[in-house]
């Protein structure tokens, strides 16, 4: 299997983590100073990828661990 071989999925369960802790999209975007389009892109499993401060700065609102937000489905 190459570099681009693709084997499986990074799952976002941000839908999850929001509804757990009652709270919008929109607040979050206002507290982590995202946008609510660029937050979005990531909710819906579109980003190809994420820095690490903003990472930081959901798993610090969220309270939360980086693994609570991401997971790897195999197809």
């Amino acid at each position: 299997m190459g570099a681009d071989s693709e084997g499986g999925n990074i799952v976002v369960k941000l839908d999850d983590l929001l509804y757990a802790r009652r709270m919008t999209l929109t607040e979050l975007a206002e507290r982590v100073g995202l946008t609510l389009a660029n937050l979005s892109i990531l909710k819906t499993g579109k980003a190809k990828a994420i820095r690490f401060s903003t990472l930081e700065a959901i798993c610090r609102e969220l309270e939360c661990q980086p693994g609570d937000l991401l997971g790897y489905e195999a197809e």
